[in-house]
């Protein structure tokens, strides 16, 4: 009787079964980015969907693991162990399993003959010699220490921030610099974290502990980022503001053109919808255009002259609504 597997670990990294080593890393990586818990935040399952895939590459990454769990299937870690079948009952009577078939057996004329455990159990990382018989299996080998995990802030411009890519940076560690290459996912947010395996601290026979990276966005005069918004002070003249203008506005997906009404004063937001931040599955921010009426440093004694005429339009509760 054929036995199934309870998972598909080439199906959950949606890779064909005879892929290359190179094609199991890129599939593992591009499913890591997409679905890794910080980038999706709001995602319940993301977490879930994330431990599948790394197990999934843990197994058809390791070239052993990934030749039993082709034979054996997600169980193979008890083949591994010595236990092929996951217990302790006995062969024979109803149900009951023909070892010699299983595992290529087979004596002299006259049927089955007897399996030599000893040999099965060697091959699968089990204890036991060919004269005693099988004997206790083995332990499984205590993980490798771990170096400790290293924090460190990356401070990137906003278009990276956006479209994401490649970013290099210097990371001083006791009295030396090191140069550091991370890939920055497009609409991460300010202060999310990305994790960087194996670039921590080293530690004398044993695995270095990861850097945690927090990104943060570089000061910018005239954007900030609030949750998945992105703000914008659009500066504009005296004359734009009174008669009303056309602007063209740099948003996260190209130019949008936006149309300030007459009488536009300092303060004013407009909002463009879907042009913020999109991080992961969630749904994108706006942007948020204020208007700030920006003078020219010299006015010609004409525009003085108009300027008062245009002082006696302000009422005389103009800035009532300061007050406490």
């Amino acid at each position: 009787m054929e036995s199934t597997m309870a998972k598909d670990y080439y199906k959950t990294l949606g890779i064909s079964s005879s892929a290359t080593p190179e094609e199991i890393a890129k599939a593992y990586r591009k499913l890591a980015r997409k679905h890794h818990p910080d980038l999706n935040p709001e995602d319940q399952q993301a977490k879930k969907r994330f431990q599948e895939i790394q197990t999934a590459y843990d197994t058809l990454n390791d070239p052993e693991k990934r030749k039993l769990y082709d034979q054996f299937g997600d169980g193979y870690e008890q083949i591994r162990q010595g236990k092929p079948f996951g217990g302790s009952g006995e062969s024979g009577g109803a149900g009951g399993f023909d070892f010699g078939d299983l595992f290529g057996g087979g004596g002299a004329a006259g049927g089955g003959g007897a399996v030599d455990f000893a040999d099965i159990f060697r091959q699968f990382g089990g204890g036991g010699n060919a004269a005693s018989g099988p004997g206790p299996t083995r332990s499984r080998k205590a993980a490798p220490p771990k170096g400790e995990d290293v924090t460190a802030e990356l401070d990137v411009p906003l278009r990276l921030m956006i479209e994401g890519g490649d970013c290099e940076f210097q990371l001083q560690r006791g009295d030396r610099v090191e140069s550091i290459q991370v890939k920055i996912p497009a609409g991460i947010a300010p202060g999310k974290k990305i994790r960087l395996r194996g670039q921590g601290t080293p530690i004398p026979r044993g695995k270095p502990g990861d850097l945690i990276l927090t990104i943060n966005l570089e000061s910018h005069p005239a954007i900030k980022v609030v949750g998945n918004n992105l703000e914008l002070k659009l500066p504009i003249t005296l004359h734009e503001a009174i008669r009303g203008t056309k602007v063209d506005v740099k948003t996260t997906r190209g130019e949008v053109t936006l149309t300030l009404p007459p009488l536009s004063s300092s303060g004013k937001r407009l909002r463009i919808k879907g042009q913020g931040l999109k991080a992961g599955t969630s749904e994108a921010g706006d942007m948020i255009v204020e208007i700030q009426i920006k003078l020219p440093d010299r006015v010609p004694p004409e525009l003085a002259t108009a300027a008062e005429t245009l002082q006696s339009e302000y009422p005389a509760n103009f800035r009532d609504s300061i007050r406490w």
